[in-house]
């Protein structure tokens, strides 16, 4: 049973309830974790477009961005966000075996070595951000550009937040049609928050 209420579409100014048509036309639904932020309107309206940024610009490559995401959000335990985060992951091409193992990720041959770095990143950011070193640091810089090391670190904060978010409120994950958005054809029946 979900501890806050989700709001309908039909209880929304008409500019927020855009915003759950876009979410529901890219996702097939309008995700749970959007209907509880829609509780504070100037919140949700802000979460989506930092959303986007954090994972479709830049030059780290979105699919690198999933893997972390998962990686995070096995760490921080979020059933709510592994129920889509994995299947995104697995759309981009990582294997069932890689996701399954992910937690093995230092000892399997099948990651890069820059993959490594930013599975290792997201492991130390989410149990304990103080604990990077200037070895781990220095490791980072020789694949990735300052740039793309605030890419991978966005990632990896956005869904600490989300994690954190989610596991407080008990989210569960959201089923395809879900949200009360305007009769759409979904671009995706699967649900990213």
């Amino acid at each position: 049973m979900h501890r806050i209420s989700r709001v309908d579409r039909s209880q929304l100014a008409p500019e927020i309830a855009a915003l759950y048509d876009n979410a529901f036309a890219l996702h097939g639904n309008v995700p749970n974790m959007f209907r509880v932020m829609a509780h504070r309107p100037e919140i949700y309206s802000t979460r989506q477009a930092h959303f986007a940024a954090v994972l479709n610009t830049g030059t780290v490559p979105t699919k690198l961005k999933e893997l972390i995401i998962v990686r995070t959000s096995q760490v921080n335990e979020t059933p709510y966000c592994l129920a889509s985060h994995t299947i995104l992951a697995r759309n981009l091409g990582w294997t069932d075996e890689q996701l399954s193992h992910l937690a093995d990720w230092a000892q399997r041959d099948d990651f890069t070595p820059a993959e490594k770095a930013a599975l290792r990143l997201a492991e130390t950011v989410t149990r304990n951000a103080n604990a990077v070193t200037d070895e781990q640091f220095a490791e980072l810089r020789g694949f990735y550009s300052e740039g793309e090391i605030v890419e991978l670190l966005c990632a990896i904060g956005l869904f600490n937040y989300f994690n954190r978010f989610n596991n407080a409120l008990k989210m569960e994950p959201t089923k395809p049609g879900e949200g009360g958005a305007t009769q759409q054809t979904p671009v995706a029946a699967v649900s990213a928050h």
